[in-house]
């Protein structure tokens, strides 16, 4: 895959392929176990919680709060240089899961935990568009 985006780009998977389609779309999602109903992030083929492999997909408000974060000042892979400082957090969404992710949009003195953070999409390939945050 030739792409002008610099940064190292996930690969789909089966089990993480509807996560990548719906973000394409827009759409945050996250996995939630047929079996125990647990929802529960990151995608994955079987449920952490009772190891199903009965998984559905719950479309998500994309509205959480800032668990915690850090400002990045090094990074990690060349592509991300024009990028520092940025902000890596964790996301505690409204529905209860967390993930990683980016805020975005605004200085990264500006990002604090409890925040409140609403996602944004990043098309980084025709391929992949990663869900980021930004404040709310």
């Amino acid at each position: 895959m030739s792409n002008a985006f610099a940064k190292p780009l996930p690969v789909p998977t089966p089990a993480t392929a509807p996560y990548w389609d719906a973000a394409r779309e827009h759409q945050l999602v996250a996995p939630r176990c047929n079996k125990c109903g647990k929802l529960f992030f990151h995608p994955q083929a079987h449920c952490p919680n009772c190891i199903s492999d009965d998984i559905g997909w719950e479309t998500m408000s994309g509205r959480g709060t800032v668990y915690s974060c850090t400002v990045v000042r090094q990074p990690g892979h060349p592509g991300f240089q024009g990028d520092v400082p940025y902000v890596f957090a964790i996301i505690e969404l409204e529905e209860g899961i967390r993930m990683a992710s980016n805020v975005v949009g605004c200085a990264p003195e500006d990002v604090h935990p409890d925040q409140k953070v609403e996602v944004v999409f990043e098309e980084a390939s025709p391929e992949i568009t990663l869900p980021k945050f930004r404040l709310a």
